[in-house]
């Protein structure tokens, strides 16, 4: 079997769904409730090199906190992880993790690429 991560979140439908399509392939799946088990500067870093993005493309634009903090505008890499660090809630969700490898799994799909 073959090691999966997903930072989920239980209360977040499309973190559900991913759950489950992991579960359904009878997988070992490490599951981190990121919004209680918060990723370090450092976690969020070497995700965001395993998905290929910029800080800005895993924040979540929508959430109140990102507006509070006047995210908008900021470019700075490491002040936006460690506005993610300090506020899970900024991450996007789910993350799944997988030999190095990393999507977001919006849509759902987006995990069959971890797999090919």
């Amino acid at each position: 079997m073959q090691d999966i991560t997903i930072w989920h979140d239980p209360r977040c439908k499309k973190s559900r769904d991913a759950l489950k399509l992991l579960e359904e392939k009878n997988l070992d799946i490490k599951i981190v409730k990121y919004l209680e088990q918060t990723p370090n500067e450092q976690e969020i870093k070497d995700v965001l090199l395993m998905l290929g993005i910029a800080a800005k493309d895993l924040i979540r634009t929508k959430e109140a906190i990102y507006k509070e903090l006047n995210l908008k505008n900021v470019t700075n890499e490491e002040e936006l992880i460690k506005a993610m660090a300090n506020n899970p809630k900024l991450i996007e969700r789910p993350v799944v993790i997988k030999d190095g490898d990393a999507v977001i799994a919006r849509p759902k799909e987006n995990i069959q690429k971890l797999f090919m």
